[in-house]
């Protein structure tokens, strides 16, 4: 089956952040990359999980993914960890640098994904759940799985 060139190719997901945050809003962005950096992450030798985004001068970087070094590569391999900035809008990262400051809110990748054959970053305004929030969420879901199991033997 081939994939369509305006079809999103998710290759990472950050399933932490969902656990541990309010997704308030999402925002698309390019990140800036070598090329054993995206021959590595088409293999999906990527990992987001403690990943975070940080403002800094006006540009947004993105701290903590980690992408493994690519096999093939040689001297043009990276550090896997290293600061990657991201390529967005000024006006949206002034935007997110004003609610971030005055309202507590943090900057979370969600996923990683190809569109059109670009690497795309899913980067999400959150705000931390307490613990009494994730229990919250966690009896919801098992109440709704419920339900369904109910009505599925039902009918």
């Amino acid at each position: 089956m081939a994939v369509q060139a305006d079809e999103k190719q998710v290759v990472a997901q950050n399933k932490k952040a969902r656990h541990d945050y309010f997704v308030l809003e999402t925002y698309e962005a390019g990140i800036e990359l070598f090329g054993t950096e995206v021959k590595s992450i088409r293999k999906g030798r990527i990992n987001l999980k403690d990943s975070w985004c940080s403002i800094d001068g006006g540009e947004i970087f993105v701290n903590g993914m980690h992408i493994s070094p690519y096999e093939q590569g040689n001297i043009f391999n990276r550090d896997p960890m290293r600061v990657r900035k991201l390529l967005m809008h000024k006006r949206e990262i002034n935007r997110l640098f004003g609610t971030t400051k005055q309202q507590g809110l943090t900057l979370i990748p969600l996923s990683v994904y190809f569109l059109k054959g670009r690497a795309k970053i899913e980067v999400g305004l959150c705000k931390g759940k307490k613990n009494y929030d994730k229990r919250e969420v966690a009896a919801q879901k098992d109440a709704q799985r419920e339900i369904e199991r109910n009505f599925k033997e039902r009918y």
